[in-house]
This record gives C-alpha cells, sequence and structure tokens, in this order.
C-alpha cells in the first residue's frame, strides 16, 4: 500500500512529483524540478518582518550549515511581493532562498492558504507548514500549524533520520 500525503484539494501518492515555480528575492524563477538530486525543506509563513515569522527564518538560517551538510535546500513561500524579499534578507541576515506567490497559487495547491481568525474577524492567509521534499521531488514528510519555537531543529532531525532510513534501505538492496 502506497502512502498518502494531502497536498491541495486531493490525496497526492507519495509516489506523485510535485512541481512549483515561483520568484525567488532576486526575480529569478525557482522551480522545484531544477533541485533534483537535493532535499528540499519547503516552509510556507504569513509575512516578512513579522515577529514569528522573523525567528522562523532566523533559525533557519542558523542551521543552514547543517541543512547544507544534509544536501537540502531551504526555501521559504510567502504572499510578500519580490520587492519586500530582498529587504527581509538584508536586515535579518538571512541564508536561504524566499519565494513570492501573491497570488496565492502555489499555497493553495499545497493546502496551506485557509481561513483564520484573528480578534473575530475572519480572513484568508497562510497556515505556517513545513514540507520536506526528496531528491525525486515527492513530499515525504509534514508540518501543518506549526510553532516555532523548536521546529527547526524538529525538520532537520527527521530529514537526516529521513535520509538515514533510505540510506540503510539502500544498502540492504
Amino acid at each position: 500500500m502506497r502512502s498518502k500525503e494531502h497536498v491541495g484539494n486531493r490525496y497526492r501518492q507519495a509516489s506523485e512529483r510535485v512541481d512549483l515555480c515561483l520568484e525567488d528575492q532576486n526575480g529569478k524563477e525557482w522551480c522545484l524540478d531544477e533541485h533534483g538530486g537535493r532535499w528540499v525543506i519547503l516552509y510556507f509563513y504569513p509575512r516578512d518582518n513579522t515577529p514569528g515569522c522573523t525567528k522562523e527564518a532566523s533559525d533557519f538560517s542558523c542551521h543552514f550549515d547543517d541543512f547544507v551538510e544534509s544536501n537540502a535546500s531551504m526555501v521559504g513561500v510567502s504572499p510578500d511581493s519580490g520587492a519586500s524579499h530582498p529587504r527581509f534578507i538584508g536586515k535579518h541576515d538571512l541564508k536561504l532562498t524566499l519565494l513570492s506567490d501573491p497570488d496565492h497559487r502555489v499555497m493553495k495547491m499545497f493546502d496551506v492558504w485557509k481561513p483564520k481568525k484573528l480578534y473575530g474577524k475572519e480572513f484568508m492567509g497562510v497556515v505556517r507548514s513545513t514540507f520536506i521534499i526528496d531528491p525525486e521531488g515527492r513530499i515525504i514528510r509534514e508540518w501543518r500549524r506549526v510553532k516555532v519555537k523548536g521546529h527547526v531543529e524538529e525538520v532537520l532531525s527527521a530529514l537526516r533520520e529521513l535520509q538515514g532510513a533510505r540510506s540503510a534501505a539502500g544498502s540492504n538492496m
């Protein structure tokens, strides 16, 4: 039996590749399929320069070398404009790629653009979420409604565990 991961408005077989292309902080198109052979940590966050989002991005940046050593790229996605990301990166000395999804197309595909409530008002917004995508482009782990404290360490630990399991399975063949 194949495992399933919830992506978009349907369940996607874990063996099915995901694809996305969005503009990065340098105004260049960043496409997942151009990063084959690497693990990708794809995280969605509500907005640049807010306390929780800044803490999460800074935590990922602090562990940049650990993720690189694990053959993983870190990519953040928010609805912010491409002009906002370079300022956010510069202000906080971030070491990661940030993508803009102002029309929420990819956020909807990953089912992270949802109704939210704050002070009794309902609005649409990003549900903070993280996905580990394997070198073949498949989502193999996800976190929804992320709490920032300790999250990056949990993602790094899960990545290493998944890589170890894959390595052990490969050596048993």
